[in-house]
């Protein structure tokens, strides 16, 4: 599994309502976060290694009613502090 995080701007007013459509139904997400900036939601999703990120992200986020624009971050290694 490979983690992407993709930033999405949704129409004006709607970004709740499209946190709350992924949430309840792309299996694939992990995490949606509420953002300030340029974007509205940053989404954490996980797919396998062979699947294609781009026709992901075309067909299953931006697809959902809401979403005007995406901008895909593809990860490489995740680093975490040492446990006690």
């Amino acid at each position: 599994m490979r983690a992407i995080f993709v930033m999405i701007k949704c129409e004006m007013g709607r970004a709740y309502e499209v946190a709350r459509e992924m949430a309840d139904t792309i299996e694939e997400l992990s995490e949606m976060h509420s953002i300030s900036g340029q974007y509205d939601l940053l989404g954490k999703f996980y797919l396998e290694g062979d699947r294609d990120i781009g026709l992901f992200v075309v067909e299953r986020v931006q697809t959902v009613a809401g979403v005007k624009d995406t901008y895909t971050l593809q990860t490489f290694n995740a680093f975490s502090g040492a446990r006690g």
